[in-house]
């Protein structure tokens, strides 16, 4: 599987959840790390909702996050980010049919 089309599986497996952590006006905290963290270990894929009084732009809050927890951004589309494990994201693109 390509990285493309391991990102539409898990563009397609997103549609089911909602934004879990909400990146508000207080920015990005350590709280806030940890939580995606937790989430990412638990669920492997996650949305975040950045709202419209941050700071910062969604796509800056993505890598920042992305870098901190060592997750994959697998897309940013609006004010939500999804999010994956690296794990899962090595998983799906190396997969060979």
């Amino acid at each position: 599987m390509t990285e493309r089309e391991a990102k539409k599986e898990l563009m397609r497996r997103a549609l089911e959840i909602s934004p879990t952590v909400h990146v508000g006006k207080d920015g990005l905290k350590d709280s806030v790390f940890e939580e995606v963290s937790a989430q990412l270990k638990k669920n492997r894929l996650i949305k975040i909702k950045v709202l419209a009084n941050a700071e910062d732009d969604t796509a800056a809050v993505a890598e920042e996050i992305a870098a901190r927890t060592k997750g994959v951004v697998v897309d940013v589309r609006g004010s939500v980010v999804v999010m994956t494990d690296a794990r899962t994201w090595r998983s799906l693109s190396e997969k060979k049919f």
